[in-house]
């Protein structure tokens, strides 16, 4: 089992024919996702790595069936390039784009409400992968591998770090979710959580902060909140600790602002509920096993 992606999902790649679609269009089919569609403005009926190409994601969905998007829109674009995808029908858009203006995440994610049927994950994220199944994003497929842990992130980077290291020492993925890191974003960490509390093909989860915001907070009561003995062991990495109050680290919801946002008040939301937390990203493979073995 997985969430989100698997080899029920049939891909429309928006912004094909520009220079990152057309090479994460290539990894992506030599990963095994399939690829049904791709979506240019003017570049309607030619083909794209094999792929063919329509000027519509509404002209694409109903010649294919498409299902899926992943959006490689420049950030002038990309909130007009995801609320053209759920109007057309797609159900799972995956936006990559980073440097959207706030404002215009705002009135996407706003417009998103009333197309209830449709999630959204990022922007500026790395995308998803069901290991050995399907990989929607730009992650590099070869460190993941198939098992029962879900791991959600903030960081692209660290998500591939993370299951690299997992993989390492035998504990393979279920499914790997980069949410993104910009302060509006589609989906939070409660959503995924939720997702992989109902997945039966997940028995454990790994989830990856950051500084910035109050997502983690959160998905520590989240957590707390569910009977313990229904609830799946989480454990938790926390990045950014040693960042400065005021200055943005890497993602432009990763700032300390106001006294809110910082690391210890996250490592103590999830700690203060029982929940461990890593102090470094290789204990994180340490506190897994102690986990698994005491959950046994």
């Amino acid at each position: 089992m997985s969430i989100l992606v698997g080899p029920e999902t049939r891909l429309l790649v928006q912004g094909i024919t520009g220079r990152d679609g057309a090479f994460h269009t290539g990894q992506m089919k030599e990963y095994g996702t399939t690829i049904v569609a791709g979506v240019t403005p003017g570049k309607g009926g030619t083909e794209m790595e094999g792929v063919p190409v329509f000027d519509t994601v509404r002209e694409a969905v109903e010649a294919t069936r498409a299902n899926t998007s992943i959006i490689f829109v420049p950030a002038p674009g990309a909130a007009d390039a995801i609320m053209e995808a759920a109007a057309a029908g797609i159900s799972l858009i995956i936006c990559l784009t980073e440097l959207i203006p706030v404002h215009d995440m705002v009135r996407a994610v706003r417009f998103l409400q009333d197309y209830p049927g449709t999630r959204l994950i990022g922007p500026n994220c790395p995308g998803l992968i069901t290991p050995g199944s399907a990989k929607v994003g730009i992650m590099p497929g070869a460190v993941f591998s198939p098992g029962t842990i879900g791991i959600i992130s903030r960081s692209g980077t660290l998500t591939y770090e993370v299951a690299d290291l997992l993989s390492r020492n035998g504990f393979g993925q279920s499914t790997c979710v980069g949410i993104g890191g910009d302060p509006v974003i589609g989906s939070t960490f409660v959503d995924i959580l939720r997702l992989f509390q109902e997945d039966r093909g997940t028995d454990m989860i790994v989830l990856i902060g950051e500084i910035g915001g109050s997502d983690e907070e959160d998905a520590a009561a989240y957590i707390g909140s569910l009977p313990a003995a229904t609830r799946k062991p989480v454990v938790t990495f926390i990045s950014g600790r040693s960042a400065p109050p005021g200055k943005r680290m890497g993602h432009a919801g990763a700032i300390i602002s106001g006294g809110l946002g910082g690391p210890e008040a996250k490592v103590a939301a999830f700690r203060d509920r029982g929940l461990p937390v890593a102090d470094s990203i290789p204990q994180l493979a340490d506190l897994v096993r102690t986990v698994l073995t005491v959950s046994a």
